[in-house]
């Protein structure tokens, strides 16, 4: 596998309020016997959505109750910003970094900004998600698909060369590359596979998607039909059709983009060994048995898959050169902004 290293505050959440003054922190008062166990605080950034962290966190909080977990959720492109921002004014607040795609951590693992660690179990981890030098590790699969609606499309395109027949004018949502980690990896990826590049990306835009800030309202739009065909992530799809929406996926037989939302320690974390369990938790057969029960495809194969998703070996890949997207992705991003916005 080849490698990669790469916001201001939207909104936070999580079990406590998160306190940006310091890295972690621990508390006990050794003056009664009575007094509570000690307590390891740790913050984590994250792009996950509010409701899967608030699950995340619980879950691990239940098996490592001396360790507390402040989280600080936003989009990823936020986040990056943020992170960027904390370097300039005196230190990163946070411990542990959960966000994006490979390139974002290759950026960081560069700039000597991230701890090395490989977390426990490592050899059951699907290996094209683990970073060989140790700086962090994939945690779920997040493939990029073709989404419809099926009360308004009665054949779902096959490709994403489909997408540009001028049928489908005005009929695409996509989410911003500006906003989503995801989206940005995509563009990268997209305008370096030969079968698809800027030619395409340029007739994709000439049937004007509608471009959403992110993959949420993508798949809303998707579900309620205000654009019935749409660009966006595959497990979003999975829950509005288990919720009953008009809503289905299709991969693309020139293969899809996935992300593996990866996981990192930051260097100067005050608390390595708390932040170290942060992520032993994540890709552990707990961890991602949570994953799948999310609709996350998982990084590890001892624990199932979402019902009605497909397995990993059912899915055509596109496995680009890491160090050209990291190379290029500001560029494709940039000429995604030419294009579409």
């Amino acid at each position: 596998m080849t490698t990669l290293r790469k916001i201001l505050p939207l909104a936070t959440l999580g079990l406590t309020a998160v306190a940006l003054a310091g890295c972690s922190s621990t508390s006990a008062d050794p003056s009664s016997d009575d007094a509570p166990a000690e307590v390891t605080t740790i913050t984590l950034y994250t792009s996950e959505p509010q409701e899967k962290a608030d699950e995340l966190v619980a879950a691990f909080s239940e098996e490592n109750p001396g360790i507390e977990v402040e989280v600080f959720r936003a989009g990823t492109g936020d986040l990056t910003t943020r992170v960027a921002t904390e370097r300039e004014s005196g230190g990163i607040q946070a411990d542990v970094f959960l966000a994006a795609d490979a390139a974002t951590f290759e950026d960081y693992a560069a700039d000597d900004l991230l701890l090395e660690y490989t977390p426990a179990d490592v050899d059951a981890i699907t290996p094209d998600v683990v970073d060989p030098e140790g700086f962090y590790v994939g945690t779920r699969i997040i493939p990029t698909v073709i989404a419809y609606n099926t009360s308004m499309v009665d054949e779902a395109p096959a490709s994403w060369q489909e997408l540009t027949d001028e049928k489908y004018a005005d009929q695409i949502v996509m989410p911003n590359p500006d906003v989503s980690g995801a989206a940005a990896y995509n563009a990268a990826v997209w305008n370096s596979t030969p079968e698809l590049g800027e030619e395409w990306m340029t007739a994709l835009a000439e049937n004007r998607p509608v471009i959403a800030d992110s993959n949420g309202p993508t798949s809303q739009a998707i579900a309620t039909g205000a654009q019935p065909v749409g660009v966006v992530v595959d497990y979003l799809v999975r829950e509005l059709a288990e919720q009953g929406s008009p809503i289905a996926t299709s991969y693309p037989t020139e293969g899809v983009p996935y992300v593996s939302q990866p996981v990192g320690i930051f260097a100067d974390t005050e608390a390595p060994e708390a932040a170290q369990a942060f992520v032993d938790f994540l890709v552990s057969e707990a961890g991602q048995t949570l994953a799948v029960e999310q609709s996350y495809l998982p990084v590890r194969s001892d624990v199932g898959t979402p019902e009605g998703a497909p397995s990993m070996d059912e899915i055509a890949i596109l496995t680009p050169d890491l160090e050209t997207i990291q190379s290029t992705q500001d560029a494709a991003v940039e000429t995604f902004r030419d294009l579409f916005l």
